[in-house]
């Protein structure tokens, strides 16, 4: 195909061996292209993250296009049909890691925001918000940059996380919401002891079990319009010394909520915490919230991407509230419209990543009809 200026962009950004939090100069890279188009740039760096903001001079809307330059690891290279970091373009895809998640947003995103800016002014802004934590901790990324703005007084109306949320072809789903994630390391306390004297023993092993049934079979909500029932998951157990005549001292799971907006953190900690103590589960239990349930119903942000969507693909875009978290949940909390929109997600974070050659045109045309519907 004829390279496009999104493509060659992307190419040269997977080029850049970014695993979290290593921005590798990509950040550098896209503020010497953004301030030649007339952004103002601010790199933010916050502990060993860094982070830019650049947004357009001017008054009006503020429309934000927000993504990460970091990428997780490859894993194996010798599994790689490619070097993931020498980006390669067969069979009508290109490969490398983060040529779906997300180099080609961010590099459509820039390309688009070039293309409108050379059409004439805005009657609005554009801003980019780029963070290298969103693969890691994401402490030192993006909700430090809202943070920062925020107390400046900053305000925004609209933000595209560009996460690559398209399923089986570009444009056939929006995420206008995520779940919230809240996670718990619980550790039950018995009393060790020969496997051949339970009598002198107290195995927390059993203990736990009939209030672990209750906490599999419980239905925590209902779930509502926009989001599917909370569920609750156990990712790992852990008892024992090693041998098989010894009785465990401790059990220690780790659980996770992905709850909706039906139900809340507090309350999903007062059930479980009441749950125990009916079973007298002598305990410690650590909570963590890595982000509530946000959700952006369908308005002013929506309906633009999804025009845009099908005047460059033909597809009827769906809204969606399923997956993971991303940083969409720190955006919500300071921007009243907030989606995510990307290329397919079939091959991220796996061997042989890819993203479809066509697409990246057809995305950067989205991203520039969007930011023509509601800043122009």
């Amino acid at each position: 195909m004829t390279d496009h200026p999104a493509l060659t962009l992307c190419e040269t950004l997977i080029a850049r061996p970014s695993v979290t939090p290593d921005d590798a100069g990509c950040q550098h890279l896209l503020a010497e292209r953004l301030i030649a188009s007339g952004l103002v740039c601010e790199p933010m760096r916050f502990g060993d993250v860094d982070n830019l903001w650049a947004v357009t001079p001017g008054e009006g809307p503020l429309l934000i296009f927000a993504g990460h330059t970091d990428v997780v690891p490859p894993g194996p290279l010798d599994q790689w049909e490619s070097d993931p970091f020498l980006p390669t373009r067969r069979d009508g895809r290109l490969y490398g890691r983060g040529a779906a998640d997300m180099k080609s947003s961010i590099s459509a995103f820039v390309v688009a925001l070039e293309q409108a800016l050379a059409q004439g002014a805005l009657r609005g802004r554009v801003a980019l918000l780029l963070t290298s934590d969103e693969e890691g901790p994401a402490v030192d990324g993006t909700v430090r940059v809202v943070e920062a703005l925020r107390s400046r007084g900053q305000s925004a109306d609209y933000c595209i996380v560009g996460e690559p949320t398209s399923v089986t072809r570009l444009g056939d789903t929006i995420k206008n919401g995520r779940r919230g994630s809240l996670s718990g390391r619980l550790v039950v306390h018995g009393q060790q002891g020969h496997i051949a004297y339970p009598h002198l023993a107290d195995n927390p092993v059993h203990r736990l079990a009939p209030a672990l049934a209750e906490l599999v079979a419980t239905r925590w909500d209902e779930g509502n319009d926009y989001f599917p029932p909370t569920t609750w998951q156990v990712s790992n157990i852990r008892a024992g010394t090693g041998a098989n005549n010894v009785i465990p001292g401790t059990v220690e799971i780790d659980f996770n909520f992905r709850f909706s907006s039906a139900s809340s953190a507090d309350g999903l900690r007062a059930r479980v915490e009441d749950l125990l103590d009916r079973h007298g589960i002598r305990r410690s239990l650590q909570w963590r919230l890595s982000g509530e349930p946000f959700l952006t119903e369908p308005g002013t942000l929506s309906e633009a991407l999804t025009a845009a969507i099908s005047a460059q693909t033909g597809v009827d875009a769906e809204l969606s509230t399923t997956g993971g978290t991303s940083d969409g949940r720190f955006i919500a909390r300071w921007v009243p419209q907030v989606v995510e929109f990307g290329p397919c997600n079939a091959s991220i974070h796996k061997i042989n990543e890819h993203i479809e050659l066509d697409d990246l045109p057809r995305l950067t045309g989205i991203y520039r009809q969007t930011i023509e519907r509601l800043v122009r």
